[in-house]
């Protein structure tokens, strides 16, 4: 590519370890990240694409009571269970951690001890909730009630969502606890206190700098928020968390620091641990420390305040620049995120995602029966990317029938079918036509298009705009019709070069969304080795501590975001169909299953 090579941070979400991920989350903190990073590495730049389970807090605690088992040992199991799912979906990290690690916990103590050297964190002494009946701290999120602003009925003790208020639990009219309905009873406790009002006037240039750059419902909520900067509770009454690096505190079992504090520094501890693994430990400076580098967070809209206000203003206090001054910590400053790219919700057939209701399909059972390109390519050309959206399954049979095997497999497979039954190889272009130049000169413009819309993330667009191509070609085939020339083998020749040019280009068009079968067309176009890297899961130690299974893989692979030209006498065999056509009947079996009790 022309341009120089940039260095990108790719930030997907880190998925909570209580249990599976169903197609709801993935549809928001993973899919779009892993579009996105293909396409980057793709136009040659360097990708660093991070994350891992967020393991910690009280959702933790208390799953794990309710199966009578540790906090740890339920966090072993769903960070299990999460990374292969991540890894059938093809997630493409160059590191999917976890948040139990040693080295996370330093990082995060770091973070917290540049923040109260330079004055941004100081303790407060709080109203905190306890159980009546158990006498445990319920953390902010498990009280819901009435919001006091807005007057939503279902607001939460952190934040309303209706309004997007930040709350405290004490200011919940009717409060009760989502464990067990209780009443919750207040008494005072010590807890250390984000002190977000110092970075009000930092937070509002920085976010005001983006206008025309971040999706407008992203921007607009977190500008709403800077009318009303509270202190923010980073501490938690409970046994499981990160220790608080200070003399008194750090030994303190009751006393940890609060999951969100520490599950946003996991993209820079994440950063830390992969570039110590890489074999060069100051790696991740690059990405982190370069003024040139960026970086995009890929999340749903409910975590749109921890990353657009919270981690901001960490990350300044860190370096020293709120309100109050400062130095930057030991490990030198470090950059703010270039873009926070949020989805919306996807529901499930008009209802919200729930477990416990059974609205609900996880990631395993989902590939268990289906293509995982199929729920990609449904992800990027109908996902919730600036709008709540609906998953329904006879849309997601229709597009996987109409538009994957009738648009895309069906060009691929009667061009590939044609040229291997009458050449048995790619044929050689004879004189071409302005239909054919024309088709030609079409796909290789849309390079531009595509990947003018993959970078700002706007994946329905890109994919829309490859997909036109794919049915471009399809209607030069049936116009051309090379079957029906058995007497100008010159033309059928000419017609069939054309064709499989496009289907190669095509597969590079699509490699961000469907790179499995992308990498099936690179196959049958004689290509060989690996398209675009696919991730892998290793079993990996940290000293002093358990063994755990991490996601990485090699990405420097073959795919690149241009056309090039295919090459005649490569042989061409009968290909076999790259999608599977769904009988109609799955959604009445899937709309079956969700109605079981």
């Amino acid at each position: 590519m022309s341009s120089p090579s940039r260095h990108i941070l790719t930030a997907p979400a880190w998925p909570y370890a209580n249990g599976p991920r169903h197609i709801g989350h993935v549809s928001g903190f993973a899919l779009p990240a892993d579009m996105f990073s293909r396409y980057q590495r793709m136009a040659g730049n360097q990708v660093l694409m991070v994350s891992g389970t967020d393991e910690h807090g009280t959702p933790i605690q208390v799953q794990a009571d309710k199966e009578g088992v540790t906090a740890r040992a339920l966090a072993d199991r769903y960070n299990r269970v999460i990374a292969e799912d991540l890894l059938g979906l093809g997630m493409s990290y160059d590191l999917f951690t976890r948040s139990t690690t040693g080295n996370h916990y330093a990082i995060v103590q770091e973070l917290f001890k540049g923040l109260y050297d330079n004055g941004y964190i100081f303790p407060k002494t709080t109203m905190g909730a306890i159980s009546p009946s158990t006498g445990r701290t319920l953390p902010d999120r498990y009280i819901e009630g009435t919001c006091p602003i807005c007057g939503y009925d279902g607001a939460r003790g952190d934040q309303c969502d209706n309004c997007g208020n930040q709350l405290d639990p004490i200011e919940l009219i009717n409060p009760v606890s989502r464990i067990n309905g209780e009443t919750p009873k207040f008494v005072e406790t010590e807890h250390f206190m984000l002190d977000l009002p110092a970075f009000t006037e930092v937070l509002g240039r920085y976010l005001r700098g983006k206008q025309g750059q971040w999706r407008p419902n992203v921007l607009k909520f977190a500008l709403n928020l800077l009318g009303d900067m509270q202190p923010r509770a980073i501490s938690r009454d409970l046994d499981w968390g990160v220790p608080i690096p200070l003399d008194g505190w750090r030994d303190n079992a009751a006393k940890k620091l609060y999951v969100w504090f520490d599950a946003v520094v996991g993209y820079f501890s994440a950063s830390v641990e992969w570039a110590r693994r890489s074999g060069d430990p100051e790696a991740w400076r690059a990405w982190w420390q370069d003024p040139e580098a960026l970086s995009y967070y890929f999340m749903g809209k409910d975590n749109i305040v921890f990353h657009a206000e919270i981690w901001p203003a960490m990350l300044l206090g860190y370096n020293g620049q709120g309100d109050r001054g400062g130095q930057p910590g030991s490990l030198g400053g470090l950059n703010v995120p270039t873009e926070v790219v949020s989805s919306e919700f996807l529901t499930m057939e008009g209802k919200k995602f729930s477990s416990s209701r059974q609205v609900v399909i996880y990631v395993k059972d989902f590939l268990d029966r289906y293509d995982v390109d199929a729920l990609r390519y449904y992800v990027a050309v109908a996902g919730p990317e600036n709008q709540d959206t609906d998953f329904t399954w006879s849309e997601f049979v229709r597009r996987n029938n109409d538009e994957l095997v009738a648009a895309w497999g069906n060009l691929v497979n009667r061009s590939v079918n044609m040229a291997a039954k009458n050449y048995g190889a790619i044929p050689e272009a004879g004189d071409l036509t302005d239909a054919d130049r024309a088709l030609m000169h079409r796909s290789q413009k849309a390079f531009g298009a595509v990947g003018a819309e993959l970078e700002r993330s706007r994946f329905k667009n890109a994919i829309t705009e490859a997909l036109d191509v794919v049915r471009d070609a399809n209607k030069y085939l049936s116009d051309q019709a090379p079957w029906k020339l058995k007497d100008d083998p010159d033309r059928v020749q000419s017609i069939l070069h054309t064709a499989l040019q496009v289907v190669d280009d095509a597969k590079s068009l699509l490699t961000p969304f469907l790179p499995n079968s992308s990498q099936k067309v690179y196959e049958l176009l004689g290509g060989e080795g690996e398209w675009s890297g696919m991730p892998r899961l290793e079993i990996v130690s940290e000293e002093g501590g358990p063994d755990y299974p991490i996601l990485t893989g090699d990405y420097a692979t073959a795919a690149r975001w241009e056309s090039t030209p295919i090459k005649p006498g490569v042989p061409l065999a009968k290909p076999t169909p790259l999608f599977t056509k769904l009988d109609p009947s799955v959604a009445d079996d899937e709309l079956a299953r969700l109605e079981q009790p």
